[in-house]
């Protein structure tokens, strides 16, 4: 006698082929036992939940109707996609969700062939369906593309980018509008799920494309465009979406997204629907069917592991040391309580950069500009450019979306807009999308740039007061995720000298150079190598830019080998290093020296004491990084370890 189950339907469904032997009442079933298993599975990996539950339905309805892969469904970031993973052949992965050698917490292209487009930032899904419709179209296809995008990740330019241009080009794509939080919306029901299916039926399409055939015919040019505004007008006053049909969208909504005998109807209406864009508008709840997630969605759109019948979240021990993120909040806030000139900025993440802390301290100062990096970076410099001095707190993946107004708005106008790049360096289980890797390479290569590191919790503390007093040139520090070293903090920053590194441990063989949080390793390393009889001195650079020149000359004279070590990539901090050893001749000596920096290919999500013993960038590396440089010198180790 086998055992019962609490997903009797769901164990049936290893694939959407086999979801679309259901019928539509065993649907719904379906959607329940989904729900429960993603449940179950995030509380065993963490990751991403509320926004997850909100598209249970959704995910299920889509894949009812649609001929997944064949037509391509593009979930847009990839926080939503869990239950479309466990209903597309993976869920007897799920419970590795996030973890080494698992599944990736957004969709991966070279994790499935239902995942046709990758992504971990916001805002492309419309944009890569767009390119697949016309490679489509291209190609001589018929099948369907799908983007389903949050009304969050609306919020960034570039989705609208997208859809003027499908406007324009009329090619057939379907856009799914996931309304979850701003409510956009009027009221949803029977009556407008009725309209909903009605619009998006063959007969009210054929009777307007009767129509405008019949006005094109009997009536002049311009009361052929006033019909049309009419008509267009009407259609919006009853359903909404006048502002996606001026961007050349046929709108259709808004209608319930938890409701299947909603959903399934318009969806199949759409999947026929044979010209130019289309956007269907549904609402949701974030964290629908689980209460706790119902009753926070913030708190649980990204959670740790939790208990399932409490909602009770893992948490660290009491009395570690803060995080970096809580000290950078601090500082800033009593670098505002100093001057009513500091402003802080942020782009949809309040919680994850700290700014809702300062956001409660000076709420008429903290500016939450939503998905916009671009627009961020541009504000900021406004403001700079009106005597503020604004804090731009942005994770350092999400900065790389707006370099171009880095450069343009801020460097070139020499404009004093302060970057606070948080998740410098990998970042663990969320993997390569989200980590922080390139920021130092591309601000260094700025004129007039101030790039700082902080090696510890304190000297994070003294970079927010260093860069508050600059207003003559832009300036960015970058400090990484987790907790802090446990040092002292002082109740305020102190301002560092500009361009000037500090000598933490003397020595005189080897040199270790570091800029950022790998300094406790360097350290480490040090005493490893003092086992060795090599004296190795210790030094936290601070700056990448500009250069403590004057701490290279005494490292590269007085020791044999030297090591930079840094939390970035190819081309940041070890490369300014080379330049200016170069351009002081102080290659010319027999100075043996390494760079240790991130490989030049993109780290899988791990956890992160792991991907950086990969990298090389603990202790260990760095100590056989000395003794690569030392060679065939008789102090390299296989003889005698000193006791």
């Amino acid at each position: 006698m086998s055992a019962e189950t609490s997903t009797p339907l769901l164990d049936r469904v290893q694939t959407p082929e086999e979801l679309r032997t259901l019928k539509d009442p065993e649907l719904k079933q379906l959607a329940d036992e989904l729900r429960q298993e993603t449940i179950s599975a995030v509380s065993v990996t963490g990751g991403h939940l509320g926004a997850g539950l909100g598209v249970v339905e959704l995910a299920v309805a889509l894949h009812a109707v649609f001929d997944t892969p064949r037509d391509k469904v593009i979930w847009d970031v990839g926080h939503q996609a869990y239950p479309h993973k466990i209903l597309t052949g993976r869920r007897d992965r799920i419970r590795t969700l996030r973890q080494a050698d698992g599944l990736s917490g957004f969709c991966k292209r070279a994790e499935s062939e239902y995942d046709p487009f990758g992504a971990g930032h916001s805002s492309t899904s419309i944009s890569a369906g767009l390119g697949m419709a016309v490679a489509r179209d291209l190609a001589g296809g018929d099948n369907n593309v799908v983007a389903v995008i949050g009304d969050g990740a609306m919020s960034a330019g570039m989705a609208y980018e997208a859809m003027n241009n499908a406007g324009a080009m009329d090619s057939r794509l379907i856009v799914i509008l996931n309304d979850n939080d701003m409510s956009i919306a009027p009221p949803v029901g029977a009556m407008s799920a009725h309209l909903a299916r009605l619009i998006s039926g063959s007969t009210y399409r054929s009777f307007r494309r009767w129509a405008k055939e019949l006005t094109h015919k009997i009536l002049p040019r311009s009361w052929q465009r006033r019909a049309a505004r009419a008509e267009e007008f009407t259609r919006g006053f009853w359903t909404g979406g006048t502002m996606f049909e001026e961007l050349g969208f046929y709108y259709v909504g808004p209608i319930d997204g938890h409701n299947l005998d909603h959903l399934l109807p318009v969806l199949r209406n759409v999947r026929r629907m044979k010209n130019g864009p289309v956007l269907v508008h549904v609402v949701t709840q974030k964290g629908k069917g689980y209460g706790p997630a119902e009753e926070s969605a913030d708190k649980f759109h990204g959670v740790g592991r939790f208990n399932v019948v409490t909602g009770t979240q893992e948490k660290t021990a009491p009395g570690g040391p803060p995080s970096y993120t809580k000290v950078f909040a601090k500082a800033l806030i009593a670098e505002a309580e100093a001057d009513d000139k500091v402003v802080a900025i942020t782009a949809a993440m309040p919680s994850g950069t700290g700014l809702d802390k300062f956001a409660e301290a000076f709420p008429d100062r903290c500016f939450d500009v939503g998905i916009a990096e671009q627009h961020a970076v541009t504000f900021a410099a406004g403001l700079a450019a009106e005597g503020y001095r604004p804090f731009t707190a942005i994770y350092s993946t999400f900065l790389q979306r707006a370099y171009d107004q880095v450069v343009h708005d801020v460097a070139v106008q020499k404009l004093p807009v302060r970057f606070a790049i948080d998740r410098a360096g990998l970042v663990g289980a969320d993997g390569p999308t989200h980590a922080g890797t390139f920021d130092v390479a591309f601000l260094s290569c700025l004129p007039g740039m101030v790039v700082m590191a902080a090696a510890d919790e304190a000297e994070l503390m003294h970079m927010v007061a260093t860069a508050s007093s600059l207003d003559d040139r832009p300036s960015a520090f970058r400090y990484p995720r987790g907790e802090g070293t446990g040092v002292a903090l002082p109740a305020r920053g102190t301002a560092l000298e500009i361009g000037k590194g500090r000598i933490v441990q003397e020595g005189s063989a080897v040199a270790l150079l570091s800029f950022g949080a790998r300094l406790t390793e360097c350290l480490a390393a040090a005493e490893e190598l003092a086992g060795y009889g090599l004296s190795t001195t210790v030094a936290d650079a601070r700056f990448a830019k500009p250069l403590d020149v004057d701490l290279l000359r005494q490292l590269a004279k007085n020791h044999e080998v030297l090591v930079t070590v840094e939390e970035g990539s190819v081309g940041g901090f070890g490369a300014q290093v080379l330049h200016a050893l170069a351009a002081e001749g102080l290659l010319d000596g027999g100075l043996r020296v390494r760079t240790l920096a991130l490989p030049d290919s993109f780290i899988e999500q791990n956890k992160p004491a792991t991907m950086y013993a990969e990298a090389g960038l603990d202790a260990k590396g760095v100590v056989t990084a000395v003794f690569a440089a030392l060679g065939n010198d008789a102090r390299v180790p296989g003889a005698v370890r000193l006791a």
